[in-house]
């Protein structure tokens, strides 16, 4: 079972069709899709639903359209994060953390209390590494490794302020991590 946080965002809908079709999991991989959102977004989620159900993809064995954490994240193998708190005009950076906080320490502890204990979690929500920290803090059960967040596009900006910081050419190196990301 795959689980898409989000799922009646625009992210998570570019998405849904490559899972769906295989490009994600593989050709010969049946999947069971979860969408999870919130109760104000279930009319756009029937609609999504709808969508995939006219797609008839075969490796849809099923999709389950719901708005309660005890059903999305029931036995999960896979779950990708992608519902957050979007940062809104005026909206201070702590506000934005707070707000997001809120929302991957209830996802962190369905997914403890709900998936298997070998689930793969993707934290693609921005800022996705506070947030992959804040699920995986709250979902103890679960093995560290398990988590990982999507931050190519702090690695980008990085990579790309770097000629601007020093004089040198910067061909040279051969590995860039980026620390800290966005979120602090």
């Amino acid at each position: 079972m795959v689980l898409v946080t989000g799922a009646a965002g625009q992210i998570a809908y570019s998405l849904l069709y490559s899972i769906g079709n295989g490009s994600v999991f593989g050709k010969d991989q049946p999947i069971i899709l979860v969408l999870l959102d919130i109760t104000p977004m279930m009319g756009v989620l029937d609609g999504v639903l709808m969508e995939l159900q006219d797609c008839a993809l075969p490796l849809l064995k099923d999709v389950i359209a719901t708005d309660k954490e005890e059903v999305a994240f029931k036995d999960l193998d896979v779950a990708i994060l992608v519902g957050s708190m979007p940062r809104r005009e005026g909206m201070e950076r702590k506000d934005l953390l707070k707000a997001n906080v809120k929302i991957f320490k209830s996802q962190g502890a369905a997914l403890d209390k709900y998936a298997k204990k070998s689930v793969k979690v993707i934290v693609v929500g921005n800022p996705a590494n506070t947030n992959c920290l804040t699920a995986s803090k709250s979902a103890p059960s679960i093995p560290k490794e398990n988590f990982s967040c999507l931050t190519r596009l702090d690695h980008n900006r990085r990579k790309e302020e770097l000629p601007t910081m020093s004089p040198k050419q910067i061909s040279f190196l051969k590995y860039f991590s980026t620390f800290p990301s966005g979120s602090s």
